[in-house]
């Protein structure tokens, strides 16, 4: 097969939501009819025994909320998909937004009893920020929920995006008893199972077959060709390539839980959702036909088996093919880089494979060469943009419990800080060591993870500090200067980079005002 034919039959995409929106249960159920599984997993159940493929490290099963990103592929009609299930709570976001750099398209998952919530509206900023292609899949039919026009009002409203239904529920709660297909014109009947897919699917080409009254009721056939003739005389057409410009969201209706309504939309994700996209690099566009390889690392796992210390580089591959055991141009590092165990997922299972095109993951084994942002090429020196690491909201210093395991915890500290699970300064005076997070919660999964994959404890302090500024300016002695007179307030971050500790807002802005000639800035990547 040529590679153009490889790009082609490729989808890359994450899954987004706010927590227990059920993003998760529809991971497992796009994997079950994908027929990776053949049971699907409950993320947090008493009466399912079988925990979620995707949610596999210690601290997911027992708190029962995805903290990493999971990678998967799977065919389906075909179609190499790969599918990456991120961290829905906020306190883990920055996984997530890295996560996107890596993906071509989107689905996010809406709760329809809850509607739109503030995580999912910051996730679809990351998405408008470099016009990510979105469908909507607005789940947990089968409650009590909104009504179905408001949830659609509500989706253009508070993400700032069109949209456009393709499939409609009939009926909600007890009453649900299934979907219209608007794109294919069919209507689809299932039977609820959780653990199974069913067989039991009715199709119905034509809403006006006298057999639809039979199925579903009289009062339930009319309200749904009421339904149907008037999303047909208020929204346009669906529009293919305003979805793929990130201007309209197609939005289909379903219970993840019940198989209901997965099936339509994964029929039409394979249809029209991007095949592998053009990436950027600092100097110039990547296009994935590009007969040379070249990716980029977008996240770092450390003990994905805990029985092997291993150390788990995912590579987004962007142009070219991916070959195993050839040596590749580590653009940061001294020398090429020859990577023999090559591996492909399906969350924590996966296989060694030889070769990967445009689009797939891939799961390279590293001694700590790499970290986050890296650029692997076929010998051209280029780093592709948009990794950056942002300014943390909550600061504090780590404190060892035990001084004759100082070194597994300097070595569990960097090694979880180079997967990106929080941030890690170094104060120039007195080495005091801090960790930065989004939330509160990335503390205590730290402490479990030191405690458990590197038998380390720490208590953690907080600090009063507002923010963590990354310094530059294009005057080497005055910068000299302000790290002289501030020194008490210098830091470094893992990397190296000078970063000015500021303890409030007021304080930042004095500072800022005092000297014009060095530049404050919120993020790494500057």
């Amino acid at each position: 097969m040529s590679l153009t034919e490889e790009i082609k039959k490729r989808k890359t995409f994450a899954i987004i939501a706010h927590p227990d929106a059920g993003k998760t249960t529809l991971t497992e159920k796009l994997l079950l009819f994908g027929g990776a599984i053949q049971t699907a997993g409950a993320v947090k159940s008493n009466k399912i025994d079988v925990a979620t493929k995707s949610d596999w490290m210690e601290i997911e099963k027992q708190r029962g909320i995805s903290v990493a990103t999971s990678v998967m592929g799977f065919e389906y009609q075909g179609v190499k998909i790969n599918l990456l299930d991120t961290p829905g709570h906020q306190d883990f976001a920055e996984d997530t937004y890295r996560t996107l750099t890596a993906v071509d398209s989107v689905i996010m998952v809406i709760d329809c009893v809850k509607g739109v919530e503030i995580q999912t509206e910051k996730l679809m900023e990351v998405c408008r920020m470099r016009n990510t292609p979105v469908i909507c899949f607005i789940n947990k039919l089968d409650r009590e929920g909104r009504d179905p026009y408001d949830l659609l009002d509500e989706v253009e409203d508070k993400l700032n995006i069109k949209v456009r239904p393709l499939s409609w529920p009939i009926g909600m709660g007890k009453g649900f008893k299934g979907v219209y297909n608007l794109y294919e014109k069919k209507l689809n009947l299932f039977t609820p199972s959780q653990r199974k897919l069913s067989d039991d699917r009715v199709v119905i080409e034509d809403l006006n077959d006298g057999q639809l009254e039979k199925l579903i009721g009289e009062s339930a056939a009319n309200q749904l060709r009421e339904d149907v003739e008037l999303i047909e005389g208020v929204y346009p057409d669906f529009d293919v390539q305003e979805y793929l410009e990130g201007k309209v969201a197609p939005v289909f209706f379903g219970s993840a839980v019940n198989n209901f309504g997965v099936n339509e939309m994964l029929d039409t994700f394979i249809r029209i959702a991007p095949s592998p996209k053009s990436r950027y690099t600092e100097d110039r566009e990547v296009k994935p036909e590009e007969p040379k390889f070249s990716g980029f690392i977008f996240k770092i796992h450390a003990n994905m088996d805990p029985n092997h210390r291993n150390r788990i580089a995912f590579l987004r591959i962007c142009s070219g093919k991916f070959e195993r055991n050839k040596p590749y141009n580590h653009v940061r590092g001294p020398k090429p880089l020859r990577f023999s165990n090559v591996t492909q997922f399906m969350a924590q299972d996966r296989e060694i494979v030889d070769e990967a095109f445009p689009g797939d993951i891939v799961g390279l084994y590293d001694t700590g060469n790499l970290k986050i942002g890296d650029t692997l090429t076929d010998g051209e020196n280029m780093t592709f943009k948009g990794i950056p690491s942002f300014s943390p909201e909550i600061f504090k210093e780590v404190i060892n419990k035990d001084a004759m395991k100082t070194k597994q915890l300097e070595k569990g500290l960097k090694q979880l800080m180079e997967e990106g699970v929080a941030q890690y300064f170094t104060y120039e005076m007195g080495n005091r060591k801090v960790v930065g997070t989004v939330g509160q919660l990335q503390f205590e999964v730290i402490q479990f993870r030191l405690k458990h994959e590197y038998n380390a404890s720490a208590d953690f302090a907080p600090m009063n500090l507002y923010k963590a500024c990354w310094i530059s300016s294009t005057d080497k002695k005055q910068l000299d200067e302000f790290v002289r007179s501030k020194s008490r307030h210098i830091a470094r971050d893992k990397d190296g980079k000078l970063v000015f500790m500021a303890e409030s807002k007021a304080w930042l802005q004095m500072v800022q005002d005092n000297y014009p000639e060095i530049e404050f800035h919120f993020t790494s990547e500057f």
